[in-house]
C-alpha cells in the first residue's frame, strides 16, 4: 500500500534555470522565492542576543510583552484594536501556522472537511489542506487578481472549514475587499482567516486588515519576514476571534508551537519600530521599478503591482517556462514560472524584487546588452 507522496518542492524545480545561468554567469541573481535579504533592525538584533531568555521554555502563546507589542502595532498602523490577552497570540512565522491551523480545525469540526483558497495564491494554503486530509478547493480570482466569493459553489461552502484570503496577494499583489470576505464568512458560518504578511507593502491606498470589519468569525495573521527583514527567526501572530484564538492557542500549547524566548524579545522590538520599515518600503518599490525596466528591455510591458513585491508578469505566447529560460540565460536572472501559484496562472511568472538593488541593476545591464547569437 502506498501512503502520502508529498510532491516535489517548488522551487527544487528551478535547479536546471539555476544552473544554466552559473554556466553563463559568475553571479546568479535569485529572485524565485520571497526570502529577504536586506539588513533586518539592528535593535531587534540586539535584543536576539542580549534577552537573557534562552533558558526556560517560552511561553506558547507568546509572552505578554511580545502580545502587547503586536497589539500596539496593529493599533498604531492599521486602526484595530485587540485585546493582546484573549484575542491574540503568537506563532512560529506564518507557513507552519497557515500549514497546520485546517489539522486543528477539523479536530475541532469533523463534520466539516473543506478549505477554500485563491486560486491563484501561495502553494501552502492548498498543501495544508491536503496535510489535514481535507478537500483544497480553490476560488476563482477576478481580473484584478482578487478573490471573487460569488463563484464559491454553495455546497463547498456548507464544507468548508476556512476560508483563506492574502491581501495584498502573493504572487500578484491583488487587493482583496477584505470588509466583504468577513460578510461572506459570517454570512456562510465560515471562518475566514487573511493572510496580511504583505500589509506594510500595500501601493494603492493605505494598508487594510480584516480586523477592521471586527473580530467575530475571522482571524489575522501577520509575521516579521517581509516587514523587518527576519524571516529566519520565524515570529508571526495570528489575531481576531477570542474563542478562536482560545481553540488553537490550546492546542498549539500541546502541540509545542513555541517561538524562542530570545525571538520574542526581538520581535518585540521590531514591532515597537516603524522607521525601518518607512525605509524598506522606498527600496521596495525602486526594485519594482527595476524589474519593471528588465522585463521591457525583452519587451515585455508589466504593470507594478498594488501591493506585495513581487512583479507578476504575462509571458510571450503565455509559454512561462520559456520566459524564465529567457531570463536565466539572458540575466543570470532566477523567476517563478506561474503554475507554481495555481492552474489558473500558467501564463504568468513572479519576479521576487528581494535581491540587492545592485543585483537588479546588474540583471538590467545584461537584460540590455545585445542578446548572443
Amino acid at each position: 500500500m502506498t501512503g502520502f507522496v508529498p510532491p516535489p518542492y517548488p522551487y527544487d524545480r528551478l535547479n536546471d534555470l539555476r544552473a544554466l545561468a552559473g554556466r553563463r554567469f559568475d553571479e546568479v541573481i535569485d529572485c524565485s522565492i520571497g526570502t529577504p535579504t536586506d539588513t533586518p533592525p539592528e535593535m531587534a538584533v540586539q535584543a536576539l542576543v542580549s534577552s537573557n531568555a534562552e533558558r526556560g521554555y517560552p511561553a506558547s502563546v507568546g509572552t505578554p510583552a511580545y502580545r502587547h507589542a503586536a497589539a500596539g502595532w496593529l493599533r498604531r498602523e492599521l486602526g484595530v484594536a485587540v485585546d493582546p490577552d484573549s484575542e491574540l497570540a503568537a506563532c512560529i512565522g506564518t507557513k507552519e501556522f497557515v500549514v497546520s491551523t485546517p489539522h486543528y480545525l477539523r479536530l475541532r469540526n469533523p463534520s466539516r472537511d473543506t478549505v477554500l483558497y485563491p486560486a491563484v495564491s501561495y502553494p501552502s494554503y492548498a498543501m495544508g489542506a491536503v496535510l489535514a486530509g481535507c478537500r483544497a478547493v480553490p476560488v476563482p480570482v477576478d481580473d484584478q487578481w482578487r478573490i471573487d466569493l460569488g463563484r464559491v459553489d454553495p455546497g463547498d461552502a456548507a464544507r468548508a472549514l476556512c476560508l483563506w484570503v492574502n491581501t495584498p496577494g502573493n504572487p500578484a499583489g491583488g487587493l482583496d475587499d477584505l470588509t466583504a470576505a468577513a460578510r461572506w464568512g459570517r454570512a456562510n458560518d465560515v471562518l475566514v482567516i487573511s493572510d496580511e504578511c504583505y500589509v506594510e507593502f500595500t501601493w494603492d491606498g493605505p494598508p487594510r486588515t480584516i480586523l477592521s470589519a471586527g473580530v467575530d468569525g475571522v482571524l489575522s495573521v501577520h509575521s516579521l519576514s517581509k516587514r523587518s527583514n527576519l524571516a529566519g527567526i520565524r515570529a508571526g501572530f495570528y489575531a481576531g476571534d477570542p474563542a478562536l484564538v482560545h481553540y488553537l492557542s490550546e492546542v498549539r500549547k500541546h502541540a509545542g508551537c513555541m517561538v524562542p524566548g530570545p525571538v520574542q524579545s526581538a520581535a518585540v522590538a521590531a514591532w515597537d519600530d516603524q522607521a525601518h520599515v518607512v525605509e524598506q518600503r522606498g527600496v521596495y518599490w525602486h526594485r519594482l521599478e527595476l524589474a519593471q525596466q528588465i522585463l521591457g528591455a525583452l519587451g515585455l510591458s508589466t504593470d507594478l503591482p498594488a501591493g506585495s513585491f513581487y512583479l507578476w508578469a504575462r509571458a510571450p505566447d503565455g509559454d512561462a517556462w520559456g520566459l524564465a529560460h529567457t531570463l536565466a540565460q539572458r540575466c543570470g536572472l532566477i523567476v517563478s514560472p506561474g503554475e507554481f501559484y495555481g492552474s489558473d496562472c500558467t501564463a504568468h511568472v513572479r519576479m521576487a524584487v528581494v535581491q540587492p538593488t545592485v543585483a537588479l541593476e546588474l540583471a538590467l545591464s545584461r537584460a540590455t546588452d545585445t542578446p548572443p547569437g
